[in-house]
């Protein structure tokens, strides 16, 4: 006697589809000019391509040094992808737009 595997029926979810959210988290070293520029062209970058879909949270070490050990900072500036996983690094004031689309796979390489 064989049996017929059972197959379900496709069920639509009543849920609307769960917006992906990205949790970003950048390492500064006070105002230097180098970390004012990795802001800026983050959120420069997060409004052309994540609109309304991120948070950025700024860690600026010479105030809390402590805080560079979780995510094993030993550059600056860096940029940490938390959200959406696998985490990713990408060190530099993020001036390369590619690289950091790239980077943070946001967008794959041409």
């Amino acid at each position: 006697m064989t049996r017929e595997p059972k197959t379900r029926s496709p069920q639509k979810s009543m849920k609307a589809p769960v917006e992906e959210r990205w949790q970003l988290r950048l390492y500064v070293a006070g105002q230097s000019p180098k970390s004012i520029t990795a802001f800026a062209n983050l959120k420069k970058i997060c409004e052309e391509h994540l609109e309304g879909k991120y948070s950025i949270e700024v860690i600026d070490l010479l105030v809390n040094p402590q805080l560079a050990k979780g995510d094993q900072i030993l550059a600056l500036p860096t940029l940490v992808r938390k959200l959406p996983e696998p985490v990713m690094k990408i060190i530099g004031d993020l001036s390369n737009t590619d690289r950091v689309l790239v980077g943070l796979d946001i967008r794959s390489l041409p």
